[in-house]
């Protein structure tokens, strides 16, 4: 299996939450492969910097030198952004373009998303995980 975490799951392993902690640490054990979109590499990396929250970013430096980050470099991801926006207008939702873009980007490269956004839920054809949930 392989991930693309969104912004959330990523700020909860910079904050060391131990729910998703605990998850990222067993996909690391069993060699699972982990991304993150440039969407969330953008979203985290100004939220940072806007606190000057310094340990974190260096944190996050260290992150994005491990795992790789996919650009928006494909086609077929705009393609399946465009879809994903028609389909939850038709159905009258809105989600963040930010969301449409990461889920898209999951969609078109087979990956699991890793997010803990009840929106991306109202995405179809989305496979989604939440880390932060405990399971009962």
């Amino acid at each position: 299996m392989s991930y693309l975490l969104d912004s959330n799951i990523v700020t909860y392993i910079l904050k060391r939450n131990a729910i998703v902690d605990n998850k990222f640490r067993e996909v690391r054990r069993l060699k699972q492969d982990v991304f993150i979109s440039c969407i969330t590499y953008y979203e985290v990396k100004r939220g940072l910097l806007a606190i000057n929250a310094t340990r974190q970013l260096v944190d996050f430096n260290k992150f994005c030198q491990i795992y790789k980050i996919l650009l928006i470099d494909d086609l077929e991801i705009i393609e399946r952004a465009c879809e994903i926006h028609v389909d939850l207008q038709l159905r009258g939702f809105t989600i963040q373009e930010q969301d449409i873009l990461i889920a898209a980007t999951a969609i078109a490269r087979g990956l699991i998303l890793v997010s803990n956004d009840s929106d991306l839920l109202r995405v179809q054809g989305i496979n989604l995980e939440n880390w932060a949930r405990t399971e009962s």
